[in-house]
């Protein structure tokens, strides 16, 4: 939002954008919207501030895979067997660590201190019609694989090495904070979240902004008590889904200040005007601190009256957050540390501080797994991997068993299971099923914008499924939609 403060004459411009900016006229927001192409409404950003391992990253998924989560702002870290190959295939801005998942040494806690583990790692062996024929070779037309690393075999690769990933994503992973907004490397989605809500909401003159520049966000303006006002802030719009941050203490703000004292806010309702819980605290001028707030030290506020109300904050439900300074403390009392006039907040970071989660865990597996030694299955029907799953070293097998170990070891998993995989370009609709039945073909492109939608989507947690594209005049997908039709495991 522009800075153009007119001193002591009330902007109702400024006052109409701002409820517009957040959503609070409709009728304005869909004008907005509908002359403007902008969706102002609720905010999802799911998972996308933390770090994303992906193993198998040069892989035809894994390199669609990393590009996307690029293009979207996560932090990329890459396990990869050798960095300058892997340098020749990736973006220049991911982090490259070499190792091996069939060698269990190589998996260190330095790195799977990550948020999510996408697994993108398979043997190719696995000759698919439309596809590449070449990844196959045939001896007296009886298919069989020879594996491009010595010692590939689906066991190896498919089974122990996804279990050797998952102990290692369960046991080594050591990162107790979890890294809410990052700064320091701001997305476009995440520069679309903040706005600026001043006491114009009340007839004030304050004027405040958010800016995004050398690593960092600078919430800065000016701040005027004429009109009876005296408090600038900004906000996020509603986030979708809320953050859980049910297994962590507190929140954690490294900041630069002024010497002046501001206000961390919390909201764990969607409506504008609701409860707030709030804490302050001192900055030191001209000094990066670490700001700590236990999540039980937060108080319920309304409009900087505190409330009688003694029920903790819903750290299971974050809606939104807000930065503030403001004259006036809580309950009318003055801001002990404040001076009217220009002031600036320097933020690099917003983190959950003092959890002990498990990444979530995305598996790339096969549709037909469990075909092979169904009762009742006529092999004569299936897709030739299913067909030759003996020929081809078990591998749908090895597959089923290296999804197991993802569902006995506790962690937060989704397993994909895609149908034929193509090298199609372009947007897929696509088809979620469940029980391992369907069959069909579907891009490379399309299972990596997948991995990268499950990660945002409560509804992935706990689930397998199998997926295909259909054809469509118009493809698009409504994930929320694809997502709630599965079943948990």
């Amino acid at each position: 939002m522009a800075m153009n403060q007119k001193n002591g004459s009330w902007d109702i411009g400024r006052f109409v954008k701002t409820l517009a900016y957040f959503d609070i006229i409709p009728f304005i927001g869909c004008l907005q919207r509908l002359f403007l192409g902008n969706d102002n409404k609720n905010i999802s950003i799911g998972k996308s501030m933390g770090i994303v391992l992906v193993a198998g990253a040069t892989g035809g998924v894994g390199k669609r895979v990393v590009q996307i989560l690029v293009d979207r702002g996560y932090q990329v870290r890459c396990l990869v067997r050798n960095c300058d190959r892997a340098k020749s295939i990736l973006p220049q801005n991911v982090e490259l660590i070499e190792g091996d998942i069939t060698k269990p040494e190589t998996l260190t806690p330095q790195l799977m201190a990550v948020q999510a583990v996408i697994c993108c790692t398979s043997v190719k062996v696995q000759p698919v019609e439309g596809d590449t024929p070449d990844r196959a070779k045939y001896n007296q037309g009886i298919k069989f694989y020879q594996p491009e690393i010595v010692g590939d075999t689906p066991e190896n690769v498919d089974y122990l090495g996804v279990k050797n990933l998952v102990q290692a994503a369960k046991y080594l992973n050591k990162s107790t904070d979890k890294l809410i907004f990052d700064f320091t490397n701001p997305s476009a989605d995440l520069k679309e979240i903040w706005g600026a809500v001043d006491d114009v909401v009340m007839g004030g003159v304050s004027e405040s902004e958010i800016k995004f520049i050398d690593n960092m966000a600078v919430f800065t303006g000016n701040v005027s008590t004429q009109n009876s006002g005296g408090f600038a802030s900004v906000r996020t719009k509603n986030i979708v889904p809320p953050f859980d941050l049910s297994t962590y203490e507190g929140i954690e703000l490294r900041v630069k200040g002024d010497g002046q004292r501001y206000k961390f806010l919390a909201r764990t309702e969607s409506k504008w005007d609701g409860v707030a819980y709030c804490h302050s605290f001192d900055t030191v001028d001209n000094s990066w601190i670490d700001v700590r707030i236990p999540f039980n030290q937060l108080v319920p506020v309304f409009r900087a009256k505190t409330l009688d109300s003694k029920e903790l904050i819903n750290t299971q439900n974050i809606c939104s957050l807000q930065l503030m300074l403001s004259k006036f403390e809580y309950d009318g009392e003055l801001n002990p540390n404040f001076t009217p006039g220009h002031f600036a907040l320097q933020v690099e970071s917003i983190k959950a501080y003092g959890g002990e989660t498990l990444p979530q865990f995305v598996l790339i597996s096969s549709a037909g797994v469990t075909r092979p030694n169904r009762p009742g299955i006529n092999l004569a029907e299936e897709p030739p991997a299913v067909r030759m799953n003996e020929q081809l070293g078990g591998i749908l097998t090895w597959k089923l068993r290296g999804e197991d170990s993802i569902r006995e070891s506790n962690i937060p998993y989704t397993i994909i299971r895609p149908c034929a995989l193509t090298e199609e370009t372009g947007v897929q609709e696509l088809v979620f099923e469940q029980g391992d039945n369907i069959r069909g073909k579907v891009s490379r492109d399309a299972i990596a914008l997948l991995c990268i939608e499950s990660l945002s989507q409560p509804q992935a947690s706990n689930v397998t499924f199998e997926v295909k594209a259909v054809e469509s005049t118009n493809p698009s997908n409504n994930w929320q939609q694809l997502f709630a039709s599965l079943q948990p495991d």
